[in-house]
């Protein structure tokens, strides 16, 4: 067989498993409603927790950025493509998350596969729950470090694995919100488990960044360990293009750990900087997510109203207080087509399915924001209580 037969007999299986994916091109920007192959929807699948994607006063920040900074940064951070306004928003972002330091990166999978490298290499050990994201496993891979997972939240096997380590460094991963799941990790917990064994604790704050905690500053803020005796040993990796609505991500903590990464972290020294007038609007979101409660206050209020309706027998909708709010299906083609018929119905869920999920875990993960309506998420919630009955065997 010739390499492209190849290629043909592996797209050819994934058809077979129901596993192919395809691009949606969406003619509107970001916002609970979508025009997707000429058709509007009721959209539930961005991570634009507050609603800030399309927010009139990023649109004017953004083009006020590239009036001042121009469209781009032209070298990378460390040779020409630093400018005054990253050192702004750094500042800023330190700030507001509680560390002494920050860096800012253009993507959230440059943070999580460039720390990982610059902290660990052989004869270390990283010790990641086996829902993290896959960048952050990638990450583990380009360390050359020892990667062991534990079960999903289970701090005793991870405390055993600790303790058999032998391995000159340590750090445990994990994320703080699961993106799948919707569930929240233990972090005061896995703190205490990282002093207990010298380790690093390295959290993807993701999708807990500008929900969680007071004024949107976290999942570690929330859990209130960054003021704790041990608090050097996070390294807090937050993502721009979620509740702050932009683009990019950043690494914080101990201003030791952050020279080290800056000067370490091959992700941002050999990548082009990002644009400036990012930075500039990004301050501008900052200042919405802090200013915020009214909108994390009306996806409560959301989140809570799809749980007291999205009643099933046979599906289970997992547990999570999170915008994240996945429907368990189980089979690959169900959730492919509870998805389409749900589609039919006007409505854009995804159906999500190995290897992004474990085998036989498939689903349909509801997103939730602040721009929606209640209409909008009581109609899904009724939407999907009537599909479970219909497509029942």
């Amino acid at each position: 067989m010739s390499l492209l037969d190849d290629l043909r007999v592996g797209l050819a299986t994934l058809d077979q498993n129901a596993l192919r994916r395809r691009r949606r091109s969406n003619a509107q920007p970001c916002a609970p409603q979508a025009n997707v192959d000429g058709g509007t929807r009721r959209a539930f699948c961005s991570n634009d927790y507050l609603g800030l994607a399309a927010e009139p006063r990023l649109a004017t920040a953004l083009a006020a950025g590239a009036a001042r900074w121009g469209s781009g940064a032209g070298a990378s951070h460390l040779v020409s493509g630093h400018y005054t306004v990253h050192d702004a928003l750094e500042t800023a972002l330190a700030r507001f998350v509680g560390c002494e330091r920050a860096l800012y990166l253009s993507t959230g999978y440059m943070a999580n596969t460039g720390v990982l490298p610059a902290l660990l290499g052989r004869g270390d050990a990283i010790f990641a729950d086996r829902l993290v994201h896959a960048s952050l496993v990638d990450g583990a891979l380009l360390s050359r470090a020892e990667l062991r997972r534990y079960p999903h939240l289970d701090l005793g096997a991870l405390e055993h694995l600790l303790a058999s380590s032998t391995a000159r460094h340590k750090a445990i991963v994990t994320d703080s919100v699961f993106s799948m799941d919707g569930d929240v990790a233990p972090l005061a917990a896995l703190l205490a488990l990282a002093a207990r064994h010298d380790a690093w604790l390295v959290v993807d704050d993701a999708h807990g960044f500008g929900v969680l905690g007071p004024q949107g500053r976290g999942a570690l803020a929330e859990a209130g360990v960054l003021t704790h005796p041990e608090a050097w040993r996070i390294v807090l990796i937050g993502t721009l293009g979620k509740a702050a609505g932009v683009a990019g991500a950043f690494v914080a903590g101990q201003a030791e750990l952050i020279e080290w990464l800056l000067q370490k972290m091959r992700t941002y020294l050999f990548s082009t900087g990002a644009p400036p007038a990012l930075a500039h609007v990004l301050l501008e979101s900052l200042q919405l997510i802090e200013d915020g409660d009214a909108r994390r206050d009306r996806l409560a209020h959301l989140i809570a109203c799809l749980r007291s309706r999205a009643r099933f027998v046979r599906w289970r909708l997992m547990d999570s207080r999170t915008p994240i709010q996945p429907v368990l299906i189980g089979d690959n083609a169900e959730a492919l087509a509870v998805g389409a018929a749900l589609e039919a119905a006007g409505f854009w869920v995804p159906a999500i399915r190995p290897p992004t999920v474990p085998a036989g875990t498939a689903r349909l993960r509801i997103s939730l924001s602040a721009a929606h309506s209640e209409d909008d998420v009581c109609c899904l919630a009724e939407t999907l209580c009537g599909l479970e009955q219909r497509l029942t065997p």
